[in-house]
């Protein structure tokens, strides 16, 4: 039987599309899509807080009542692990380092991983006490961050605590501002510069006593 010639003025009739099993719906396309862009969005972020963390700054928080009333117990604080990269370390700063080791050699606290306290001499520099005030080089150092009537002595921890001579090369005196209740150098000694896990320089809880450090 011969093709009947199309009559171009009659409709033509609709094709359906052959489903392809391999193609989802597009609203299956389109959540799956989101769903990868989030997790690459998610790991992302996860990768960059991890880089912060490692190499640029942190978030510590205050465990005991050393550093009154600069700081205070669970005071939340971030530090900067970059500064001693670009600067040397400044009498004053207060920073966190690791936790050293005591003089019978054990560590001080083992729950503890990490210390906040006040930088107070440099390496080279000898520091003392009289009649409760400290002295870098003889010289009286002023401390305005301490309460008045403030004792800087070696009662908590024996008849003498400081060093007799200059401090060793990149070894830093440091002490908490609540000098009566902070085990700091007068107790551990000089800390070394490769135990400062970075310098502290703002206070970001509670919200009411956020600031610059």
């Amino acid at each position: 039987m011969e093709d009947q010639p199309h009559n171009p003025t009659e409709p033509l009739t609709p094709v359906e599309p052959v489903p392809d099993a391999t193609t989802a719906p597009q609203p299956v396309r389109k959540a799956a899509k989101t769903a990868i862009e989030w997790v690459l969005l998610i790991g992302a972020a996860l990768v960059i807080a991890l880089v912060v963390k490692a190499f640029f700054f942190q978030a510590f928080y205050i465990p005991s009542d050393s550093m009154v009333p600069t700081l205070k117990t669970d005071d939340r604080v971030i530090v900067n692990k970059l500064s001693y990269h670009l600067h040397a370390v400044h009498r004053g700063d207060i920073v966190v380092f690791k936790t050293p080791k005591g003089p019978d050699g054990n560590p001080i606290d083992p729950t503890i991983k990490d210390l906040v306290k006040r930088v107070i001499a440099l390496p080279g520099e000898t520091v003392s006490e009289q009649d409760g005030r400290i002295l870098i080089n003889g010289k009286v150092l002023e401390e305005s961050y301490l309460p008045a009537g403030m004792l800087s002595n070696c009662a908590s921890f024996s008849t003498h605590c400081f060093p007799t001579g200059p401090l060793p090369a990149n070894r830093y005196w440091v002490m908490g501002d609540n000098r009566p209740n902070s085990r700091d150098s007068r107790y551990f000694g000089a800390i070394a510069k490769s135990e400062i896990v970075g310098r502290v320089f703002v206070r970001v809880w509670p919200l009411n006593r956020l600031g610059l450090l």
